[in-house]
C-alpha cells in the first residue's frame, strides 16, 4: 500500500509519455506472471494521476529517470535513486524499478513530501528530500 501527504490542489501528476510507456507495461504479458500485483497496483497509481504535457511538468515532481535524494525518517539516513523501467533495474547501481513498492511511490511525488512505503522489512517513512535530475526539466523529454 502507497500512501502519499498531499493536498487537493496537489494532485500526483505524470507526464503524458510516462503514462503511455507505463499503461504498456501494465498490459505487457511478460510482466504479470511475476509481478502482477505490483502491476494491478501501479495500474490504480497511473488512473489516479493527472496526465500533462512533458513540457508543463513541474521541477518538483519525481518522474521517470528522475534521480531521487531521499531521508529516511526512522535511521536518518539518505539513499539516492534513478527511478528506471523494469528492464534497467540494477539496484547495485542505484536504478530502482518502478514496479517496486518504493520505486512505485516515488512516481508523481514531490521535492519535501513524505512518502510509506509497505515493504517486506516494515513500513518506511521516506522523505523525498531533492531531485538531483529530472528528464522534464533538462529538456530530456524522450528517455
Amino acid at each position: 500500500m502507497i500512501k502519499r501527504t498531499h493536498t487537493p490542489e496537489r494532485r500526483p501528476l505524470i507526464s503524458s509519455i510516462d503514462f503511455d510507456r507505463l499503461s504498456q507495461l501494465v498490459e505487457a504479458a511478460q510482466y504479470r506472471r511475476t509481478h502482477s500485483a505490483l502491476l494491478t497496483g501501479l495500474k490504480s497509481e497511473l488512473e489516479n494521476r493527472d496526465v500533462i504535457a512533458p513540457i508543463c511538468v513541474p521541477r518538483g515532481v519525481v518522474t521517470m529517470n528522475s534521480r531521487v535524494r531521499l531521508c529516511d525518517d526512522a535511521s536518518g539516513q539518505s539513499e539516492t535513486y534513478t527511478l528506471v523501467y523494469p528492464e534497467e533495474a540494477d539496484i547495485t547501481r542505484e536504478k530502482l524499478s518502478v514496479l517496486a513498492p518504493l520505486g512505485a511511490a516515488l512516481l508523481g511525488s514531490r521535492a519535501g513530501q513524505t512518502i510509506r512505503v509497505n515493504t517486506p522489512g516494515g513500513v518506511r517513512r521516506l522523505k523525498v528530500e531533492r531531485i538531483l535530475y529530472q528528464p522534464e526539466a533538462a529538456g530530456d523529454f524522450h528517455l
